[in-house]
């Protein structure tokens, strides 16, 4: 299983969109490098607030091209970064991974899935109705959350749009993504 790089982006202050770059470096257990997110511990302010010692597991979000492409095609007005994701993906199903799939971006950076993206009312203030459009049901009722993945940094390196990602599942049994 492969896909590429879409797009990179990052942000230094806590503002909901993230600007795109050519290159973003990844840095072993902290995060994205200049991004307000990248931290040992948790950055999210709402996180902060209620445990500033809880371990960061959510240094980088990833959202999948083809959620911007179905958001489009519903009327919506996104583009990559615009989600707060810092890396955009193509050709991957990011929400079907395993929790601890590992991600391969270019040469050297390696990513560990770590869980969904739990999608805030922060979407309707960059588009009303964008909450609601990130969320689905399954047949049985259940909640599907399509606002990406949050993943730890195992391996430091750059990462540039057109770049590969090789996946890695972990052993099994796999074990469905959760919110983190």
């Amino acid at each position: 299983m492969s896909g590429t790089v879409a797009a990179v982006s990052r942000s230094a202050s806590h503002s909901f969109s993230k600007d795109n770059h050519q290159i973003i470096y990844l840095r072993e257990g902290l995060g994205v490098d200049a991004d307000a997110h990248a931290g040992v511990t948790v950055q999210h302010r709402s996180r902060v607030a209620r445990d500033p010692h809880q371990p960061n597991l959510r240094q980088v979000h990833l959202i999948h091209a083809e959620l911007h492409q179905e958001l489009r095609d519903a009327g919506f007005h996104v583009s990559a970064g615009q989600m707060g994701e810092n890396i955009t993906t193509q050709g991957i199903d990011l929400l079907a991974l395993p929790t601890g799939t590992r991600l391969r971006l270019g040469d050297t950076a390696i990513i560990e899935i770590t869980g969904l993206r739990n999608p805030c009312t922060q979407l309707d203030q960059l588009q009303p109705g964008l909450m609601a459009a990130v969320l689905d049901r399954d047949a049985d009722g259940n909640l599907i959350r399509k606002a990406g993945v949050m993943a730890v940094v195992l391996a430091s390196g750059p990462v540039r749009p057109g770049d590969p990602i090789t996946i890695t599942l972990p052993p099994a049994p796999h074990h469905p993504l959760q919110p983190v």
